[in-house]
């Protein structure tokens, strides 16, 4: 993970813990059944961020180990998951996680994914990973064209993202995905995931996102215009939908 990449989120955290998508309980279930994950299993999270992705875990008995470089994220998520004493933070990256060798069961990479020195991680994965340990990559994908909204905010995206067709994670597709667990097998779910917002959560959904203008840049104002006009044309009941697929995959690192 490059220097850029961990600082992007630093001034955003306060709106990526507020107005980001949690996951779906289905995804515990899910790897419970397909995986046999126990609570006695040893959870490294991987760019754990405000810590989304390792409550599910902590929640279910397992200790949780949050690899997390970016300071403003890292303790946001110590804070958010105070309650669970299983957490462990690490200031530390997917190339280098501090963790010692074969000491986890499972690996988890959320929305960070898309950031890590693919050849790096995987290396490193290999390390901490016992044998027939998993890795578990999963993120929340912005339906980009369901309804009128979606479509519309697209479009804003596109047209006041300051590098977002660079850095959009989509960008990581499922071939890209299943090519970093080189030649093993993964499996692969998707369940639906939303949110109902009103005009200020609509917002700051979108000030959450590291690849908008700040209020300092001159598209600021013309950028939040352009999303209250949206809402003002597809709210209703003073509220819209926004939609993800959660999509998990699941797979080991090792032959």
């Amino acid at each position: 993970m490059s220097t850029l990449s961990t600082k992007r989120f630093s001034s955003r955290v306060d709106a990526y813990l507020k107005y980001r998508p949690h996951y779906p309980d289905k995804v515990l279930s899910v790897l419970q059944k397909s995986t046999a994950l126990s609570p006695a299993d040893v959870i490294a999270d991987v760019g754990s961020g405000t810590g989304f992705s390792a409550e599910l875990f902590l929640a279910n008995g397992n200790v949780v180990y949050g690899i997390e470089p970016n300071k403003e994220m890292r303790e946001v998520g110590e804070r958010y998951l105070a309650i669970h004493q299983n957490f462990r933070s690490v200031n530390a990256t997917a190339e280098a996680t501090t963790l010692p060798d074969h000491s986890v069961d499972y690996i988890i990479a959320g929305q960070a994914f898309h950031w890590f020195d693919f050849e790096k991680a995987y290396t490193e994965f290999k390390r901490i990973l016992k044998p027939h340990g998993w890795l578990v990559i999963i993120w929340n994908d912005r339906e980009a064209d369901s309804t009128p909204f979606l479509i519309g905010y697209e479009k804003l995206l596109l047209e006041f993202g300051i590098d977002y067709n660079e850095i959009n994670h989509r960008n990581i597709d499922s071939y890209k995905v299943r090519e970093f667990y080189a030649g093993n097998k993964v499996l692969e779910f998707e369940f639906e995931n939303q949110q109902l917002f009103d005009y200020i959560a609509t917002e700051g959904r979108l000030l959450s996102s590291s690849y908008v203008p700040s209020k300092d840049d001159m598209n600021y104002q013309p950028m939040l215009n352009r999303l209250k006009e949206l809402f003002d044309v597809n709210a209703k009941n003073g509220q819209i939908e926004m939609r993800y697929k959660t999509l998990l995959y699941a797979g080991q690192l090792s032959g």
